[in-house]
């Protein structure tokens, strides 16, 4: 069972590059946010999780990227807080938070391993379970692996956010944070650990020159009403495009985050693998997309997927789905300019996507034997639940961040939303927050589980070889229910 356990969080370590975006900015061609969103507490001992952070770290601490930055001048441990990240976003805010608060008089030492390395996870978790002066006082989890730490095998280190002085029932209501993002934030005592500062609600993200050639209209009600709601009316749309020479999008990797986000149950209930029926249907989806010549046949998060993006694959792909960190972090990067009239800048819109899902997100978590509790819940508390024009939400939102004209984003904050403005050039002007806002209700995050990173790319394998008409769809099911058996601590019939 322990074999089984450690096996299961090496692979999802490892496929962590290739499957998830953050939903953090990082630079072009990275992954941007996150692909699966991982899970509950598998009923795993924590003698079992450390021996899996003992026996991981060393072997992925080998090819690990760590960069440690400080954020002041660090002379004092006491007066130094230890903040563990996978990106410098989070390192960011805090550069502001102690720019806009002189009097917060505690240095930051920031250690950032990314979880492209395949590393992050058993690095942090080997740190949680040494504690002492080195450990973490606070850290970062992204949606591919953060109940992990909050319901999960990590989550004895977690510290409510009650203890860090934060009024958290009342913030919350104030700031009217997204329930999924509550959910998934606290812990089998019913305690809020973690929070995220993103929405991820998504939405479909098309080309305006395409919309027109094809139906003489880039009007979003209209395309809408084009590509869903469902599959069967997406696919009407899809055979539209291709008698104009166009795919209607890159890879079945664009369909499936929206298929497995929007799924009913998670891939394991009460410890039994469990095939979602509309998991299930992304095995026909996908085989119809390939069959028809529907798409480009990429993988997402690889070269042809991006050149996609700036119109330079084998045929002019009409859209993404994806949240708002989709469009600033990777497909403008991505889509060969900076300026409307460059690359397919400003050449795209967005509408409401054929069924409702959300992917990706960052929940930010401190640690119950930190020694400095309350300066972490000051930095945790601006970050995630501070509403006001001076919270990070608020900048984060509104690009203001780094002064106006910086790249605007959905918050988890309902309150900040009413607040802000999310029109952007690279839409043509459109008002991105009135599409993600109302998507965000698709955020769930009752349908996730620890090992959601591996067991996708087990039935994304799969789908793959079915797709090619390699397997048949039995066999292809059962190579995955064997796959998941190999290799996890979890019941499969």
């Amino acid at each position: 069972m322990k074999k089984k356990l450690i096996a299961g969080m090496i692979c999802a370590c490892m496929m962590s590059s290739m499957l998830a975006g953050c939903g953090d900015q990082t630079t072009a061609q990275t992954v941007a946010g996150a692909s699966s969103a991982a899970g509950s507490s598998a009923a795993a001992s924590t003698e079992a999780a450390s021996a899996a952070a003992t026996e991981t770290s060393a072997a992925a601490s080998t090819e690990a990227a760590v960069e440690t930055t400080m954020i002041g001048d660090g002379k004092d441990a006491a007066k130094t807080i230890n903040l563990w990240a996978f990106t410098d976003e989070v390192p960011n805010m805090i550069k502001k938070y102690k720019e806009l608060h002189p009097d917060f008089d505690y240095d930051v030492k920031c250690t950032i391993i990314a979880t492209t390395d395949g590393a992050y996870q058993p690095a942090l978790d080997q740190a949680l379970a040494a504690g002492g002066d080195s450990a973490p006082d606070m850290y970062c989890a992204e949606s591919a692996f953060v109940l992990k730490y909050t319901q999960g095998d990590a989550s004895q280190y977690a510290a409510a956010y009650d203890d860090l002085g934060i009024d958290t029932a009342k913030e919350i209501k104030d700031a009217d944070i997204a329930q999924y993002s509550v959910d998934i934030g606290t812990n089998g005592d019913g305690k809020v650990v973690g929070l995220g500062y993103q929405a991820t609600g998504g939405a479909f993200i098309y080309r305006r020159s395409i919309a027109k050639d094809v139906w003489g209209t880039d009007d979003p009600a209209t395309i809408e009403a084009k590509v869903g709601p469902g599959w069967d009316k997406f696919f009407s749309a899809a055979a539209d495009l291709k008698a104009k020479g166009y795919g209607i999008v890159s890879g079945d990797g664009d369909i499936w985050h929206a298929v497995e986000n929007s799924s009913d149950n998670s891939w394991i209930t009460d410890g039994e693998l469990t095939i979602d029926p509309k998991r299930e249907e992304f095995l026909d989806l996908s085989k119809k997309l390939k069959d028809n010549d529907y798409d480009n046949d990429t993988k997402d998060w690889q070269d042809a997927w991006f050149a996609d993006m700036k119109g330079e694959g084998e045929k002019q792909i009409f859209g993404f789905f994806g949240p708002a960190w989709l469009i600033n972090y990777t497909l403008a990067p991505n889509c060969g300019g900076e300026a409307v009239g460059e690359g397919t800048y400003g050449d795209w819109a967005i509408c409401k996507p054929p069924v409702g899902f959300f992917w990706g997100g960052t929940w930010v978590l401190a640690n119950k034997d930190s020694q400095k509790k309350e300066a972490v819940g000051k930095l945790i508390d601006w970050i995630t639940l501070d509403c006001t024009k001076d919270g990070l939400q608020y900048m984060w939102a509104n690009g203001t961040m780094n002064g106006d004209g910086g790249t605007k984003d959905c918050v988890a904050s309902g309150t900040v939303m009413g607040m802000s403005d999310g029109s952007l050039d690279f839409l043509g002007g459109q008002n991105m927050f009135d599409v993600f806002v109302p998507a965000n209700q698709y955020a769930n995050g009752k349908n996730l589980t620890q090992y959601d990173e591996t067991i996708n790319q087990y039935w994304r394998d799969q789908v793959s070889e079915y797709a090619a008409g390699n397997k048949s769809k039995e066999d292809a099911i059962a190579a995955f229910k064997q796959n998941v058996a190999d290799n996890l601590d979890v019941e499969v019939n």
